[in-house]
């Protein structure tokens, strides 16, 4: 009995817990530039406890406590003052109270009121059941409801708060405000310059929406932390005392690259977490001498570190000078490590670094004498935000990003995995660059990697390019390589070899000849040769021998009856099979509609058995899931549920537009029912790939192929494969074999 408490001791802890919070809340504002108006948001705080008290949210705290939690954010995050933090302590108020916007008016004045109202209607109108969240229709109604932009930065401090306690929601409304956050919020954030808003409404979305691969990649971070505190450690050791010889006063960070960025680039660019090389990048902030000289001190800082390390040369970024619409300033130069990887360098000011954090409610520190965000300097800052939301390119200010920053037009940089700097003739091949390292490399070469990518020997290298060779033992001079070689250096070690393998492959075209012409009785002469010559059509009698050596030319039927020359069959480049159709039909069978008498109850989380797949619910075209895919349903107006990705395009709209349709769904399936697939391989091409490809699918693990299409240009292959399985487990599986494939050297799984 002595742990139970009353309700009388519950209520006094809760109203111990609001006092606290209101008390750091007025310490947090206390400590910003802004005029002291203490008095009038203590009278909001009062107004709005005495009206939200007695209401619970889902978590079971006191109501209060989320204006308090929203009010803290519109201070300390986005840096706004007295009007504004009213404004978050009474934004619920008129919405789920019986006060109305008049009573605001009457005890808080017509400003407050104002940004109340705009903040109730966003609430009530806009993501309502029957709205449309388009983001840009969205920005448009709120530009047009209300004169006031700080509607806008209480709204997104608001929902940054019910994201942050998202976990008490049922599952179909987490994908609905999660979908929401990041298809209207976070860019939206990202507009208004509010950086790391932006970055945790995605990763709060993301960890939501895709748990399993949140927390995956938040491992594998953790995993090589250790590593990259080295590289860290290692990297900025030489900046440090670069920096402190020229007397500045400054502090480095390492910035991580979210969690959600790197998933981004991890499905655009279809590849593993193991090949995302910018996760680490790191962020100088000093004190200027004066403000005078912050721009200097800007170029000063970056003429020293690239002393220190071989700049990109493509790769400065100067919003110092050119700063961007959001206000966003800072100089990014991109710097070869020793460890033989790029890492950004992000120079920045302390005011820089704030606006880029805070957004231009950051400047109001820099103001002299604070003043308060209710004067004339904030209608310019309106003004300003306004224009950007108006903008509808609104990155085209960002001229330096249109002009290439290469200064020298007749030779480039390019770097060896190690980071050792090579100069290059513009137009330089992959080619060029292994015949550069050594005669041997490039007669072995099959392809490259540049910045980490595959790509063909014929490959134009650019300024900054970082490139590794790959090279094989029965790899071949070829004759084609004189097209694509462009430096005297490999054209003559090219041309070279060729003649020395000619000499060679002559004398064995003669024996081959010989015996071939003996077995068949006829008498090798100049007639002879001619017409074989001619057959051909080659211009000498050796171009003939010396083709037949090197095993170009089988001599067969052709060569027997030369009198009735036949086109050889050149191969063709694209291949395309198609496989089973009792299957194929059978599974594109699939996808019934619901039974329209059936009632959903969006507040259940539906089970997929293969029963309710076959006959109830319809599989997206758009998508197409399968069994382990993250995913939700979608109730239309018949009733009918169709089944998306969480993180497919068409979901996301739906999550924005149709909220309350939604249904979190989970998978209950026993590997009965196959789904197809798109499967991307590439590599580089060769004599039999195609055939381990499909001795894997089909003999080790007995995969359906529907669909297979390969091209191949340049030595270097790409294919997709239509696959039948049952669900991601298969998808890993055959991915994780492909690769073991030698000359296979990227598969991921890929939309249509």
């Amino acid at each position: 009995m002595e742990d139970y408490i009353g309700p009388k001791q519950k209520e006094q802890a809760e109203e111990a817990m609001i006092e606290q919070a209101f008390k750091e809340l007025i310490d947090d504002y206390l400590h910003t530039k802004h005029r002291k108006r203490v008095e009038i948001i203590t009278k909001a705080f009062n107004f709005a406890n005495q009206a939200h008290k007695g209401v619970k949210r889902r978590s079971g705290e006191p109501y209060i406590m989320h204006p308090l939690a929203v009010a803290k954010i519109v201070c300390n995050e986005i840096g706004l003052g007295s009007t504004s933090i009213c404004c978050a302590l009474l934004h619920d108020v008129v919405e789920d109270t019986d006060y109305t916007v008049e009573d605001i008016e009457n005890i808080f004045g017509h400003k407050i009121a104002q940004i109340v109202d705009g903040l109730t209607k966003i609430s009530g109108g806009i993501f309502g059941a029957q709205a449309s969240a388009q983001a840009e229709n969205f920005k448009k109604l709120l530009l047009t409801m209300s004169d006031d932009i700080r509607v806008i930065l209480i709204k997104i401090a608001d929902r940054l708060h019910n994201m942050r306690t998202l976990g008490a929601m049922l599952p179909s409304k987490q994908y609905k405000i999660a979908g929401e956050t990041l298809y209207i919020y976070a860019p939206l954030a990202n507009r208004l310059g509010l950086n790391r808003i932006k970055t945790e409404l995605e990763n709060l979305s993301f960890k939501y929406e895709h748990p399993e691969e949140y927390a995956e990649i938040e491992r594998k971070l953790q995993s090589t932390a250790a590593e990259r505190d080295q590289v860290f450690r290692e990297f900025t050791a030489p900046i440090r005392e670069q920096l402190d010889k020229m007397g500045l006063k400054y502090y480095i960070l390492a910035r991580v690259k979210s969690i959600y960025s790197i998933w981004n680039k991890m499905q655009t660019k279809h590849v593993p977490f193991e090949e995302v090389y910018d996760i680490l990048a790191v962020r100088i902030i000093f004190t200027p001498r004066n403000m005078e000289e912050e721009l200097n001190d800007c170029f000063d800082i970056y003429v020293a570190i690239s002393k220190i390390y071989k700049p990109h040369p493509d790769r400065l970024r100067d919003w110092v000078s050119h700063p961007k619409a959001n206000g966003y300033q800072a100089l990014h130069v991109t710097l070869m490590g020793n460890n033989g990887q790029w890492i950004e360098v992000q120079i920045r000011s302390e005011r820089m670094n704030d606006v880029a954090e805070q957004g231009f409610a950051a400047h109001w520190k820099y103001k002299e004498g604070g003043g308060g965000e209710d004067e004339g300097e904030l209608e310019k800052w309106l003004k300003t935000i306004k224009e950007i939301l108006d903008d509808p390119q609104p990155d085209a200010i960002d001229f330096l990003d249109t002009i290439k920053l290469n200064l020298f037009a007749s030779e480039i940089f390019v770097f060896t995995p190690k980071g050792d700097l090579k100069t290059m003739p513009q137009n330089a091949t992959a080619l060029d660059f292994a015949f550069s390292l050594h005669t041997d490399i490039g007669s072995h070469c099959i392809g490259a990697k540049v910045n980490h990518k595959l790509v063909p020997l014929s490959h134009k290298l650019q300024s900054g390019d970082q490139v590794e060779v790959l090279t094989s033992k029965s790899q071949r001079v070829q004759p084609e390589w004189l097209n694509f070689a462009t430096t005297a250096r490999a054209r003559a070690k090219i041309a070279s070899i060729l003649r020395k393998e000619d000499k060679l492959h002559q004398k064995k075209g003669e024996d081959l000849l010989g015996q071939f012409l003996q077995t068949e009785g006829i008498r090798m002469d100049d007639s002879t040769l001619d017409r074989l010559t001619n057959l051909h059509k080659f211009h000498t009698h050796n171009e003939l021998l010396a083709a037949i050596g090197a095993g170009r030319i089988t001599l067969g039927d052709a060569e027997r009856d030369v009198l009735r020359p036949r086109q050889t069959k050149s191969w063709k480049k694209l291949l395309s099979f198609s496989f089973g159709t009792s299957k194929e039909s059978k599974e594109e069978s699939r996808g019934n509609e619901s039974q329209p008498g059936t009632k959903i109850n969006p507040k259940e989380i539906l089970k997929l058995t293969e029963e309710a797949i076959s006959k109830d619910y319809i599989m997206a075209d758009c998508c197409h899931p399968i069994p382990g895919d993250d995913v939700l349903g979608y109730i239309d107006e018949n009733n009918r549920v169709t089944i998306h990705k969480r993180q497919c395009p068409v979901a996301v709209r739906l999550k924005s537009s149709f909220g309350n349709r939604i249904i979190a769904t989970q998978w209950d399936t026993h590997k009965d029912l196959t789904f197809l697939v798109t499967i991307y391989i590439r590599g580089i091409d060769g004599v039999g790939v195609l055939l381990a490809v499909t001795q894997v699918l089909t003999n080790q693990l007995g995969v359906n192929i529907r669909r297979l299409a390969v091209d191949a240009t340049d030595g270097i292959f790409e294919g997709k494969m239509q696959l039948y399985v049952h669900d991601v487990d298969d998808v890993r599986t055959i991915c994780n074999n492909l690769k073991q494939i030698p000359n296979i050297k990227q598969v991921a799984r890929v939309e249509d």
